[in-house]
């Protein structure tokens, strides 16, 4: 009677059972399993298939059965000489098995397929030329970039070249005895001049307005003409033949 009582699954002796994997497991716990597993074969049988489901294996056992001379054209290829496994053609160098059959399963119209590809094509093709775009604009970007840090080296080296000819200017005239520049420009005005009215500085500016350029151009022709003086070259000539004669050029570019 004692082998028909339960197991008591709390007891030392269940407890101590050796259940690593590999062994066998407690008895309940195994019919229990094989239990479970028979009701998921029942299932998986008494389940009703699809009609999808039904058509594909009845489908896949005719494909998978030789024809026979049942079949017309089959009869026909055997009267012409045809036998089973052999190549089609007069030489025996064509297929040995039928074209395969491409079902369409899906409920999608004819040639939706190609047009799913054609659009993900011309999805792609619109990435790239998104990405070409966006390599040129940076491309734009860093060459506007190039030029404007170039213009601003430029311009710095003009406005130090300017501000030597105004001090070159300003030291030739007080040689000559010069007071008061030809243009207001010609000097650098020292910082600490006194300021005039906040008018005359505005008709100052309007009366100077000239680019640097245009400013180095002026002075420097001016320094030829009235003191000999080439800036680039750093020398004050004799006369205009000495200056005409030795001194390469009137600009930066001539002196390079």
């Amino acid at each position: 009677m004692e082998g028909d009582e339960e197991e008591d699954y709390m007891s030392d002796l269940f407890l101590k059972q050796d259940v690593r994997p590999g062994l066998p497991m407690a008895r309940r716990v195994k019919e229990a399993i094989q239990k479970e597993e028979k009701q998921k074969e029942a299932n998986e049988k008494n389940r009703q298939k699809s009609i999808k489901e039904e058509e594909k294996e009845r489908r896949d056992l005719v494909l998978k059965s030789a024809l026979g001379n049942e079949n017309k054209g089959f009869a026909l290829l055997q009267k012409m000489g045809y036998k089973s496994g052999q190549a089609l053609g007069k030489s025996g160098e064509g297929i040995v098995e039928p074209i395969p059959l491409n079902i369409k399963t899906g409920r999608s119209g004819l040639g939706h397929e190609e047009l799913k590809k054609r659009k993900a094509e011309e999805k792609l093709e619109n990435y790239r030329q998104k990405l070409h775009m966006r390599k040129q604009a940076n491309e734009q970007a860093a060459d506007e970039f190039r030029i404007r840090f170039k213009t601003k080296q430029e311009e710095r080296k003009m406005e130090g070249d300017l501000r030597k000819s105004q001090r070159a200017c300003q030291q030739l005239d007080r040689q000559k005895d010069i007071d008061v520049p030809k243009e207001t420009w010609f000097w650098i005005e020292p910082e600490e001049e006194d300021k005039k009215d906040e008018e005359n500085k505005e008709d100052e500016c309007t009366s100077s307005d000239l680019s640097v350029s245009e400013k180095l151009h002026i002075l420097t022709a001016y320094l030829r003409e009235e003191h000999f003086y080439c800036i680039w070259c750093g020398t004050t000539y004799e006369d205009s033949e000495d200056l005409s004669s030795n001194c390469p050029g009137d600009s930066a570019a001539d002196h390079d």
